[in-house]
């Protein structure tokens, strides 16, 4: 599967779940863990692991399954690893602490308010 239809796979199952403030970072040039970060906000721990689940289910229709995910239980920060993309899902005050769009600063961010358009990055 090509990478931005996995974004674009990601970023809509976070939008079927209601995710707030979705960013991608594109991260190839700073890491070779990972392409891209895709942070998302969680207004509770039932709705962060929800959406965990939800971008597990989605991808796994398209054939991709997660190679690892962290923080389901307790539901602050709920980790998605796809190889290519990791998914952060986290509560607003997780997310305001620990600032991962800061510490990635480098990386070409976007916000999304839509969908994740089709350009390469």
């Amino acid at each position: 599967m090509q990478l931005e239809a996995m974004k674009t796979a990601v970023v809509d199952a976070l939008e079927d779940v209601k995710a707030t403030d979705i960013t991608v970072l594109d991260v190839t040039r700073l890491t070779a863990i990972t392409s891209f970060m895709i942070i998302a906000t969680a207004s509770s721990t039932r709705q962060a692991k929800s959406l965990a689940h939800n971008v597990q289910v989605k991808l796994r229709e398209l054939g991709i399954d997660a190679t690892g995910v962290e923080g389901e239980r307790e539901g602050e920060w709920v980790l998605v690893d796809l190889g290519d993309i990791i998914v952060h899902i986290m509560l607003q005050s997780a997310r305001d602490y620990y600032n991962l769009e800061q510490l990635w600063g480098a990386a070409e961010s976007r916000r999304n308010t839509a969908k994740v358009d089709s350009t390469p990055s």
